[in-house]
């Protein structure tokens, strides 16, 4: 049988055209904190498909549990091993997690913190988030116009996620209060405020469970109260069933930050509002883009105009206008949410 060099010639530098092409694939990380949370899930899908957009190779890293570092060091080590150009970290533990990144970075990669940043943020290249401060105030502005004069009247219970201080905790708080009006002793504090409308603070973590006990608690410091704030869509979900289960849930006003799905349903059904939604889709998409820049270019994302991290945006959702507050319904939502 007679042998076709020229064949095999060829065959062999199309093969080594391609692992050529292989190894030049850049490869992103994302670590989330759990791959069950719907947020998280969400960012996941926004990495999947610009990653596949751009001709990147997307590795996909979760903590066994929220707060579960070890998990998220073990990524992050293997991406390091793996020549990855970056990471994008949703942080379980902000400081526990801040050796390990500082290898990566020393390694080339650029790292990104999705959502929350670490502890210092500058341990990462940049933070991409929701800024939590504005989402808070476009609540309390709508609050506060919805409201019109009895806004001087108002009981407000302030339904937080815990007593630590968190830096998205305190924003979303704050942001809140200074959009309805009330003057903020040291905004990185909550719960220094003297303004006689406050009725109190109390802490849901997070949780339905958490936002019924913690409106139970308030409602037995002031049955009057006539707005709630909250700190996320299931504390709402739980304020709204203490309510009811008083008879007063048609008298008064929740207003809550997230914008997943069965938040949004809620505006439709009247159990929230209004709330700011986020964008963990956006989040992890733009990440990615700035990731493969930064491998093309050696260009480091930048913050937004007077923040120190990259703004990914907020939207209000209500199906109750307020005149000077942009909003858009809660069907425009639903084709927004997540979960």
């Amino acid at each position: 049988m007679k042998f076709n060099y020229r064949t095999l010639a060829c065959l062999v530098a199309a093969g080594a055209l391609s692992t050529s092409a292989m190894a030049e694939t850049p490869i992103i990380g994302l670590i989330t904190k759990t791959n069950t949370n719907p947020f998280f899930v969400k960012m996941k899908e926004g990495a999947q498909a610009k990653a596949a957009e751009l001709g990147v190779e997307l590795r996909t890293f979760a903590g066994r549990y929220d707060g579960d570092n070890e998990t998220q060091v073990q990524a992050v080590e293997n991406l390091i091993a793996s020549g990855a150009k970056g990471i994008l970290i949703t942080p379980s533990d902000t400081a526990g997690i801040v050796p390990t990144i500082q290898k990566a970075r020393e390694a080339g990669l650029l790292v990104i913190a999705l959502d929350t940043p670490l502890s210092p943020a500058s341990a990462a290249d940049m933070t991409f988030a929701t800024d939590n401060f504005k989402a808070g105030e476009m609540i309390g502005m709508w609050a506060k116009a919805k409201m019109g004069d009895k806004a001087k009247d108002a009981k407000i219970a302030l339904l937080d996620l815990s007593t630590s201080q968190i830096t998205v905790d305190v924003a979303r708080n704050q942001g809140f209060l200074k959009g309805f009006g009330i003057d903020l002793n040291n905004p990185n504090y909550m719960g220094d405020e003297t303004d006689p409308r406050i009725v109190g603070n109390d802490v849901t973590q997070g949780s339905e469970e958490g936002g019924r006990r913690a409106m139970e608690n308030l409602l037995q410091k002031d049955p009057g109260v006539n707005l709630v704030y909250t700190i996320n869509e299931p504390a709402a979900a739980g304020a709204y069933e203490a309510l009811k289960s008083f008879g007063m849930e048609k008298d008064v006003l929740i207003v809550s930050v997230d914008g997943g799905c069965p938040g949004v349903r809620n505006i439709q059904d009247g159990v929230i509002g209004a709330t700011s939604m986020q964008f963990p889709l956006r989040m992890a998409s733009e990440g990615v883009s700035a990731i493969v820049e930064f491998a093309k270019t050696g260009t480091r994302p930048t913050a937004s105009d007077g923040l120190d991290f990259y703004d990914t945006g907020v939207q209000l959702i209500t199906d109750e206008p307020a005149n000077g507050v942009d909003s858009v319904t809660s069907k425009t939502g639903l084709a927004m949410c997540w979960g």
